[in-house]
């Protein structure tokens, strides 16, 4: 089997099943194919040894499953033990190069942990605070999502850049910023409940409804 995007983009054709899947909460403007999600993550997997510039030839699809599947594997590449830190690079380079292809919450989820925040878990997360400060709510979604690698995997210490990224973003009132917001923190709070706890009281007076209540979900 050839690991090509159009190679890909035939298989995810055969699961389509166009007006019966419909994706209903996304709210780009790409020609959605009608392709189960759960058959478009097993297809990506299938195609995580693909070039990365097949990966961007996915990113340049017009439709919605297209461009997912190419953060599908973007993600997977990520994941994979046998990935090397160049590629790791490449990935999380290409991600940010391409952010123009997200117009969908998902996509951003789906790929922003592992390729961007486990790049950015020992390096600077100065990249992560100029998405913050972006006109555009999905860069800004990103920005406080890739974090969620941060409160897995790394240290009470990795959390002080997810805290000031939230705080930066408190204030946002597009659902889209708000939720993951308040995700993070819970996921915060996992790690280091004291923290997350001083962090309330500093700042809840402020916060967005949604915000709060997902960032007290796992406290007592």
């Amino acid at each position: 089997m050839e690991l090509t995007a159009v190679a890909l983009m035939a298989a995810l054709r055969e699961y389509a099943e166009p007006g019966k899947v419909v994706h209903k909460h996304y709210p780009g403007g790409g020609e959605v194919l009608g392709v189960p999600m759960r058959s478009t993550f097993d297809t990506a997997k299938v195609f995580t040894g693909m070039q990365f510039r097949e990966v961007e030839r996915l990113l340049d699809e017009a439709s919605y499953e297209g461009r997912l599947a190419g953060f599908c594997v973007l993600d997977f590449k990520a994941r994979a033990k046998r990935t090397t830190d160049n590629e790791r690079q490449t990935a999380y380079e290409l991600y940010l190069r391409r952010h123009d292809a997200i117009d969908s919450w998902d996509m951003v989820d789906r790929a922003a942990p592992h390729v961007v925040g486990r790049y950015l878990l020992t390096r600077t997360r100065d990249p992560l605070f100029d998405l913050a400060r972006t006109s555009d709510p999905l860069r800004r979604r990103t920005a406080i999502t890739a974090p969620l690698y941060f409160a897995r995997f790394g240290t009470p210490a990795d959390l002080n850049d997810l805290f000031a990224i939230a705080e930066l973003l408190l204030a946002d009132k597009n659902p889209v910023v708000s939720k993951p917001v308040g995700i993070a923190l819970k996921y915060a709070g996992v790690l280091d409940e004291s923290a997350l706890r001083t962090f309330l009281k500093k700042h809840e007076a402020a916060m967005q409804s949604p915000t709060l209540r997902y960032a007290r979900e796992k406290l007592k």
